[in-house]
């Protein structure tokens, strides 16, 4: 994995806005000031990530800039069609009558898009939750989400939390959550492994790698020297989290990953590490702080053993085409046939996107934790879990 340098790209991407340039240069600013406070004059590139997305008012998901759709810088599954949601609500139709009833909790609404097409599709169903909870530790998105949603007829089912609540019974939803984890980048050396620390160099900041002491997967040292990629140190508490709060139901994760052993495959040796930015991706993340997304891919084997640790059932594994195709997609599209030719056209593009291996069909993948949930799952017809 190659060491960043703030020059790096930034000349073939397009200029922010000139609004949002002093914010970024404050955060980066605020970043610097951090490392300046440390013994050893850096810090982790976890910590970096975090401060990048997460700081209060300034970081990526808590500031007040356009993410989502076409004038954001990516757009999500159910910001590309509603169809992806119906499918969603399914799955929860199906939990929420075994349960006789129960909540729905969605980590991040985003746009809100996903919660307008599940409940619409519930409502339909005749099987609301008694509340859906957003988790949304942005003020400036739970204000968007609620002028967005407040015409809609479920709206008096709709909580706003800056916490997670101490119990559940129902359903958990995560989006595209995990690959926005903070994670620490890695590198196999002939006599351990090293971790990718920032620093200030000048009036920019710089990455470099220094000797770990200790504290690293154990899957590491199996790896060959000079093997480059990342994990996530914050996964086990967040499921666990998730754990506790869940008496019985289901979570449902939804991201772009593989199991591990597709995750830390020889020839993945540079990591999975992505920056969004403006519908374009890049590899850099010490430029443009604060205005582009960070990612990487999720270790669904790791998620796995996390929730076994929790005390949580995998019941399900699989990709997101299946899990869409299982769950009455096609049922969707063949209502979708009456409609106007320039509605069924976008459809079929919209569903392609969906489905495809090339696009987010085979990337995507779709896991299920279960607690005292004997339902059977049918989005989970072509089950994975042998591959974790």
């Amino acid at each position: 994995m190659a060491v960043f340098s703030s020059a790096d790209v930034i000349a073939h991407l397009p200029a922010p806005p000139a609004a949002a340039i002093p914010h970024s240069r404050a955060l980066q600013a605020e970043i610097q000031a951090l490392i300046a406070q440390q013994p050893q004059q850096r810090i982790t590139f976890q910590q970096f990530m975090q401060y990048a997305l997460y700081k209060p008012q300034r970081g990526y998901y808590m500031n007040g800039l356009q993410k989502f759709g076409k004038e954001g810088d990516f757009i999500t599954a159910p910001e590309l069609s509603p169809v992806f949601g119906c499918c969603v609500a399914q799955q929860c139709h199906a939990v929420l009558q075994a349960l006789g009833g129960g909540d729905i909790l969605e980590f991040g609404a985003g746009s809100g898009a996903l919660v307008t097409s599940v409940l619409g599709e519930l409502a339909r169903l005749a099987c609301l939750p008694e509340h859906y909870f957003i988790l949304e530790p942005s003020a400036e998105l739970r204000h968007r989400q609620q002028q967005t949603l407040q015409t809609q007829p479920w709206f008096d089912r709709l909580v706003w939390l800056t916490q997670l609540p101490r119990s559940i019974r129902g359903l958990v939803l995560a989006n595209e959550v995990l690959d926005a984890m903070p994670v620490q980048c890695f590198r196999v050396e002939a006599n351990g492994a090293s971790l990718l620390m920032v620093e200030n160099h000048g009036d920019a900041l710089h990455a470099n790698w220094y000797a770990s002491d200790g504290g690293l997967p154990d899957f590491i040292s199996d790896l060959p020297v000079g093997y480059g990629s990342e994990f996530n140190p914050q996964l086990n508490a967040w499921v666990q989290t998730v754990a506790d709060m869940l008496t019985a139901g289901l979570v449902l994760l939804i991201d772009y990953g593989f199991p591990r052993a597709e995750y830390y495959h020889l020839q993945r040796d540079q990591g999975t590490l992505m920056c969004f930015y403006q519908h374009r991706t890049h590899a850099n993340p010490l430029i443009h702080i604060g205005l582009q997304d960070i990612t990487a891919h999720v270790d669904f084997t790791a998620v796995a053993e996390a929730a076994d640790q929790a005390g949580l059932m995998v019941a399900g594994f699989t990709s997101q085409a299946q899990f869409l195709l299982a769950n009455g997609l096609e049922h969707y599209f063949a209502q979708a046939q009456t409609a106007p030719l320039s509605q069924r056209i976008q459809l079929n593009t919209e569903i392609k996107k969906l489905l495809l291996p090339e696009e987010m069909g085979e990337l995507f993948k779709v896991m299920a934790l279960s607690r005292d949930l004997t339902v059977p799952l049918a989005g989970f017809t072509h089950d994975r879990r042998r591959a974790l």
